[in-house]
C-alpha cells in the first residue's frame, strides 16, 4: 500500500483538545515533526481533523 508523510507544520498551542489528540495519535508531538503512515481510509480522515495543522506528501 502507499505511503504518505505527515510533517506538522504549526503549533498545537491553543487548538481543542480533540485536535491535539488526533495529532498523538497520529505520532506527531512537536512542530517539524514527520512521521509515515500507510495512505488508509482512517488515517487520511485523521488527517482531514487537522489539515490546516500538518503538511502531506507522498513517500
Amino acid at each position: 500500500m502507499a505511503q504518505i508523510i505527515i510533517k506538522q507544520i504549526k503549533s498545537r498551542i491553543n487548538c481543542p483538545a480533540v485536535q491535539k489528540r488526533t495529532l498523538d495519535a497520529l505520532g506527531l508531538k512537536k512542530m517539524n515533526h514527520s512521521v509515515v503512515k500507510e495512505d488508509t481510509p482512517s488515517v487520511m480522515g485523521m488527517v482531514n481533523k487537522v489539515h490546516h495543522l500538518v503538511e502531506v506528501t507522498k513517500a
